[in-house]
């Protein structure tokens, strides 16, 4: 299975800075071709969150380089990714809290991190950027850690009322702002000729599901180009639309 791969990310129309980062690998290992792709939002909110995002992506991309090819010399394991991402989330919180503490100030991120093998993917989520996977329907991997987001999953609210919610963007927790990150895992089989897709809140805000699917579905995007065609097309209408937060979509197309 090979990959193709893209990453846009766009200040928007009101924002003064980009607190989003995001990165995207593709590597040869000993277990075949993998892609890797991390997505982060700094609370826009909290003052210097695009040094927390920023933080999360640069610890990411050190453990890519670092200690995941050791993995591939045998099968890799959930339960080894669960561990080591878990720690790292972990250390990144203290680590983040404490810059904060010392600047007198409170910073913090979102996370969403997606490993692809030849036959595996591997999922993290901290808050409310998402993942979805794109056949031949849209589906998202990730769940919102969202106060109305639960409320929903409780039964204590309908999705049409957590949309008018004044709550809808309160994060139960993030990276660097929570006094204990516990990150959501979610392992399945990598499936050819899909699209997995990550992307921050405001990317999809107002934009339909079938608006989407419509752009990144496999068989509209046959390669790099039309994978960077399409993001930036979908960005431009979300600014048409008067979305006023970061705009970032990173793809991961499997072939």
């Amino acid at each position: 299975m090979e990959f193709l791969v893209s990453a846009q990310t766009d200040i928007g129309i009101s924002k003064s800075t980009n607190q989003d980062s995001l990165l995207v690998r593709i590597a040869n290992t000993a277990q075949g071709r993998i892609s890797f792709a991390v997505l982060c939002d700094g609370m826009g909110g909290l003052s210097k969150g695009e040094v927390a995002s920023a933080t999360v992506i640069r610890a990411f991309d050190n453990w890519f380089n670092r200690d995941f090819p050791s993995l591939c010399d045998a099968p890799i394991e959930d339960s080894v990714i669960h561990s080591q991402w878990c720690r790292m989330i972990t250390e990144l919180n203290e680590r983040i809290k404490n810059y904060g503490l010392s600047c007198g100030t409170r910073l913090g991120t979102t996370v969403v991190a997606i490993l692809i093998t030849q036959n595996r993917y591997y999922l993290l989520n901290v808050g409310d950027s998402r993942a979805y996977e794109i056949t031949n329907v849209l589906t998202q991997l990730t769940a919102d850690q969202t106060y109305v987001a639960r409320e929903v999953a409780l039964g204590n609210m309908t999705p049409e009322q957590a949309e008018r919610d004044p709550k809808k963007s309160v994060l139960l927790q993030c990276v660097g702002a929570s006094h204990e990150v516990v990150p959501d895992m979610f392992f399945g089989d990598a499936k050819s000729n899909a699209v997995y897709m990550l992307c921050s809140d405001g990317f999809r805000h107002v934009l339909t599901p079938n608006e989407i699917f419509s752009g990144f579905n496999p068989s509209a995007l046959v390669n790099e180009h039309a994978m960077n065609v399409n993001s930036y097309a979908l960005i431009e209408l979300n600014k048409r639309r008067g979305e006023r937060d970061n705009i970032s979509v990173a793809l991961i197309k499997t072939v």
